[in-house]
């Protein structure tokens, strides 16, 4: 969510410096470290291995702004090894590693850590390790935008801490394997703090525990697989209500001073969910629940405890994202976040290059909650309402093993993208099925764009692949160029991948469609003799449209 984010407050003149991705195709080239590619790449020391359960058991001290603790990673080999690679920031101390209660060696190299055992292990086996670590965890110095702790304090002054690290990456504040690719099966988190405090996770609250030493210790367990960077803890003096949406149960948790307007605020909540199953099918966290956690951030996907910091406005901070205006009709951080719930949390992608399938997906899912609420035509409203925020600088899909993601376009030319695959596929019936099947089929499941690409092909019946192409990898959307001579009217597409050949919509006099077939060579419009009267349906596609 983070390129969205800083995009509105440039708009409202508040100017944030954030690095935005090269894509393999971009017309500038980053030059990747090494750091880069141990952070980014699946090599031999990652695959050799699939993380099946991790116990992160930490205590935080406020007031030193310092973690202590430890992660039992329970892993798969894959195939025989004797080192592997997990992920901790160099700046956290590593106190000891064990294996069979017996220390093992390692060796750190940026934030990689490299741990040798004394014998191979064998394939198919399952094995665990247990990282010990401690220290000052990185702040953020602008949550949500880039990674770490938020160590600050409410309204009456009482310590609120939470974290955010999507892009940053979870190893900025504990050990994991810190890749996409590669999900446990389940998770228990612990989270010690000062008594008087709470601590909020993804997942359920199996027990809180009274130490007798000023701390609590909060176990939440995660029955379901999750990405690293949706792992997260909310510390604060929260006050707490449950409901239910069927079997679905709703809990919130806010700050005291706001809880009256939190009740208002959150009943958008039912309806989204009930829109979003409608559209996307089951929530996909039944057995982990729905949880709308407020955050001193503005907020972030974190499965099962969405983080929610829109100050009980809607739109977004009180601003419609879209020019339409009707993004102030609803919550955005309710509902762009809680649409991660399926694509992005369930729906994964392997390498954050792809991470349009998250973002594209999500923002097209508030144009979608405009048309479940309100109508087809504040739909259309909506989604040709982010057309000016759309950059075309670089490519949506950025460069794969370097940790990289792709143009900040990734939101509302993705979404865009979609809107326009859904005009092409002229069928609701099946476009909606699509959407259907894609969380059936990759359900808690990590994903290529390629994959998420076939797929539409196939079950549409249509080869999209160059579609695919233009949109994703390369910086400019098409352009449909008219051109008229002697009362003949031409067209074609102007386009970066040969041979493209997406249909197109004309609009006519009485206001229904011609499709058109045009190609990257000229073809002849019969009925119109010049290019001034020649109109195309561009509230249907995201195009570009010129003159010659």
């Amino acid at each position: 969510m983070k390129h969205q984010l800083k995009f509105l407050l440039i708009c409202i003149s508040i100017t944030f410096t954030i690095h935005v991705a090269h894509a393999q195709l971009g017309d500038d080239k980053k030059e990747f470290t090494r750091a880069d590619t141990l952070r980014g790449s699946l090599r031999e020391e990652r695959t050799c291995f699939d993380v099946t359960y991790y116990h992160l058991d930490i205590k935080v001290q406020p007031d030193e702004r310092y973690i202590s603790g430890f992660v039992e990673v329970r892993f798969r080999v894959n195939n025989l090894t004797q080192r592997i690679q997990l992920d901790l920031f160099e700046n956290m101390k590593l106190d000891k590693i064990t294996f069979n209660n017996k220390e093992l060696k390692y060796k750190r190299e940026f934030n990689a850590v490299f741990i040798d055992f004394t014998e191979p292990l064998r394939a198919k086996s399952i094995q665990s390790v247990f990282v010990y670590y401690s220290g000052n965890p990185q702040v953020a110095k602008n949550a949500p935008w880039d990674g770490g702790f938020t160590f600050t304090r409410d309204e009456d002054n009482i310590d609120w801490i939470a974290v955010s690290c999507q892009g940053t990456g979870a190893s900025c504040w504990w050990p994991c394997k810190d890749h996409q690719s590669d999900e446990p099966d389940s998770m228990l988190i612990s989270i010690t703090c000062p008594k008087d405090l709470m601590d909020v996770s993804n997942g359920r609250l199996r027990k809180t525990t009274d130490l007798k030493n000023g701390f609590r210790k909060f176990d939440w367990f995660v029955a379901n697989p999750i990405n690293s960077y949706d792992v997260t803890l909310n510390i604060g003096k929260y006050e707490h209500w449950s409901d239910t949406l069927g079997l679905l149960s709703l809990d919130y948790y806010v700050m005291p001073p706001n809880l009256e307007k939190a009740k208002t605020q959150f009943e958008q909540v039912k309806g989204m969910l009930t829109c979003f199953q409608n559209y996307f099918g089951r929530y996909p966290w039944y057995s982990d629940g729905y949880k709308l956690v407020e955050t001193p951030y503005l907020g972030m996907e974190h499965q099962s405890a969405v983080a929610y910091g829109n100050k009980y406005k809607n739109g977004y901070l009180g601003r419609s994202l879209s020019a339409s205006g009707i993004g102030t009709q609803f919550d955005y951080i309710i509902i762009h976040e809680s649409a991660h719930e399926w694509w992005g949390n369930s729906v994964t992608t392997k390498d954050i290059a792809d991470m349009w399938v998250h973002e594209g997906f999500a923002m097209y899912s508030e144009a979608l909650y405009c048309e479940c609420m309100w109508g087809h035509d504040s739909y259309l409203k909506y989604i040709n309402g982010v057309k000016p925020m759309v950059e075309n600088a670089k490519p949506i899909i950025g460069p794969y093993g370097v940790n990289e993601e792709g143009s900040g376009d990734m939101y509302q030319k993705g979404a865009l993208m979609i809107h326009t695959i859904r005009t092409l596929i002229n069928n609701d019936s099946i476009f909606f099925g699509i959407l259907k099947s894609i969380q059936g089929e990759f359900y808690h499941q990590t994903v290529t764009s390629e994959q998420i690409e076939d797929f539409i092909s196939t079950k549409s019946g249509m080869n999209l692949s160059k579609v695919f192409d233009q949109y994703l990898r390369h910086a400019m959307p098409p352009k449909i160029v008219f051109s008229s001579a002697n009362d003949v009217v031409q067209y074609r597409w102007k386009a970066d991948v040969e041979g493209f050949d997406m249909p197109i919509k004309i609009v006519n006099d009485d206001g229904s469609y011609t499709e058109l077939k045009p190609t990257t060579e000229w073809q002849t419009l019969p009925g119109y003799t010049s290019a001034e009267k020649v109109k195309a349906a561009t509230d249907l596609y995201y195009v570009k449209v010129g003159k010659e």
